[in-house]
């Protein structure tokens, strides 16, 4: 690689980076976008909840096979067909004329994403060492929550001005600039596997896409007793719901993929999943994690912008905005890393950044009230997404810091699958949170009405997760809903706190970071000895 100061050893990273944020922000828009897509093409409720629960199956069931194809076949070239097929299903997306089209078309946006995302990562691992990683990993970690953040603004201003169509034009112009810079990023594969893993492939997209579907659809379609009719596949489910089947099959397919794994280990075949990874300390602690993180973070992004528009009644550029100091606080942070790396361990830093989410989150659960004003979030956003920026990066960092060089793509769409599921969950537990939160909270303060309308209100407020308040006009009722919003959210808003403090001790179980070959050795805490480093391993597996 060439000199840490020079344009082009960074221009890999810009590449990457870029790719990155069209896929994080396209998907944040299409959020924005629903409701005009709804308008326009006239879907009913089924249609526009699969375009966006396809993609997010599509996604995380596809991770872990492209994760191993890119080992073997190259990393930057799996990159580039990822970004072509993101942007056929973008022109595809945009010219949709019924709610089919776009469905399909989104399943193949996810299927590109899956292709890309994870290279990002291997490559990155790749062909960065020492200060110029912990660079590369802040700044792809602030790309990640920043622009998770910033979407919406980004979004509401798209679809305002020019349409829901733009939400999927815009990726034009960007996909053809990464075309172009891929062209500049270097090559790395870890070579030809004897055979191919087939089963563990059927597993592993069976596994992933039950589990996925079932915390997404859980609380749509019922755990146990049906909540509605589904529709999937051409298979009708009125009496049962099809979430228990999808997790247990999603459930029993996993544990067969381990056991199928370990077994082709054993015998020396080739396997698309290599469980050596766990055996990592810093994957295995990094791995839980990143599940308790992705819980919290993701969690919160759901729930507030809810608040803000339905409860409070922000436009969806306004609630944009509001949000949009969380990806401020994000990208700041981001910037501190490499500084704040010759100081503190990335363990610390990480440990440093949960503390701060922490703290964020419970600051805006104690701040929510019906008559709130914006600024009043605006502290808080700011130390959360500071948290995410010293956090987020730090975190995949330290996951795959002692990952072999020809597993860097397994090992990085293996976290990304995790961080998925992480996500997922915490979409399932805190949107369930929150929607039962919403329905005892909003009855409770109906207490002076009749039985029938305390029950017809809660039930109309819960199952739309609040979207229906601006819709009543009872000026009474409205604000009692607004208040069991503002409780039911502020709930939520608490327990992230406490999944991301529990995040907090999982980090206690991650070893010292080694200091890098090209820097002197830094204190894991403030003024704490680093234990020293061990062989280099020169890429090779530490077993071997």
């Amino acid at each position: 690689m060439p000199s840490p100061n020079s344009r082009q050893s960074w221009l890999p990273l810009v590449v990457l980076a870029t790719g990155v944020s069209m896929v994080v922000i396209d998907a944040t828009i299409v959020n924005v976008a629903v409701p005009a897509i709804l308008a326009d093409l006239r879907l009913g409720a089924t249609d526009v909840e699969w375009i966006n629960s396809v993609y997010s199956l599509m996604f995380a069931a596809l991770l872990i096979p492209f994760g191993r194809m890119g080992d073997l076949h190259g990393r930057r070239r799996l990159f580039a067909l990822g970004v072509v097929v993101f942007l056929l299903a973008s022109v595809l997306a945009a010219l949709s004329v019924n709610g089919p089209m776009l469905i399909a078309v989104r399943a193949v946006q996810g299927v590109g994403a899956a292709m890309a995302v994870p290279m990002t990562l291997a490559i990155i691992n790749q062909i960065y060492t020492g200060r110029q990683r912990v660079i590369a990993f802040a700044v792809w970690g602030s790309i990640i929550g920043g622009m998770a953040a910033a979407g919406p603004l980004a979004g509401g201003w798209l679809v305002t001005e020019y349409g829901w169509r733009a939400a999927f034009w815009i990726n034009l112009p960007i996909a053809a600039l990464l075309l172009l810079g891929s062209l500049r990023v270097p090559e790395s594969r870890a070579g030809h596997a004897a055979g191919a893993d087939l089963a563990g492939l059927v597993l592993a997209v069976t596994g992933t896409t039950g589990v996925v579907f079932a915390l997404i659809e859980g609380q749509k379609y019922g755990w146990l007793a049906p909540r509605r009719t589904a529709d999937l596949f051409g298979l009708r489910f009125e009496s049962v719901s099809p979430v228990p089947f999808a997790f247990g099959a999603g459930v029993v397919a996993l544990a067969a993929l381990v056991v199928l794994e370990r077994r082709r280990e054993r015998a020396g075949r080739p396997v698309l999943v290599d469980l050596t990874l766990f055996e990592l300390p810093s994957f295995r602690y990094g791995s839980m994690a990143a599940v308790i993180v992705a819980l919290g973070e993701f969690g919160m992004i759901l729930v507030l912008p809810l608040f803000l528009q339905s409860a409070l009644g922000y436009t969806a550029f306004r609630a944009g905005l509001v949000i949009a100091v969380l990806a401020l606080g994000t990208f700041l942070a981001g910037g501190l890393v490499p500084a704040l790396s010759k100081r503190w361990s990335p363990r610390a830093i990480v440990r440093a950044g949960l503390g701060m989410e922490a703290v964020g989150a419970a600051g805006i659960g104690l701040s929510l009230t019906p008559g709130m004003g914006p600024w009043r979030l605006v502290p808080w956003l700011l130390l959360y997404g500071s948290g995410i920026g010293f956090a987020t990066a730090q975190l995949t960092g330290v996951l795959l810091a002692d990952v072999p060089a020809r597993l860097s793509g397994g090992a990085s769409a293996l976290q990304s699958t995790i961080r998925q599921l992480g996500a997922a969950l915490g979409v399932a537990v805190l949107g369930g949170v929150l929607v039962a939160g919403l329905g005892s909270a909003v009855e409770r303060g109906l207490a002076d009405r009749p039985e029938q309308v305390r029950a017809g209100v809660a039930r109309v407020v819960e199952e739309s997760a609040g979207a229906a308040i601006p819709s009543i006009r009872d000026p009474a009722i409205h604000a009692a809903a607004v208040e069991g919003a503002a409780e039911a959210t502020r709930r939520v808003a608490l327990i992230t706190a406490l999944a991301l403090l529990a995040g907090v001790g999982a980090t206690l179980l991650l070893p010292r970071t080694p200091a890098s070959p090209d820097e002197p050795d830094e204190p894991d805490e403030p003024g704490e000895p680093v234990a020293a480093a061990g062989p280099d391993t020169g890429g090779r597996d530490p077993k071997t």
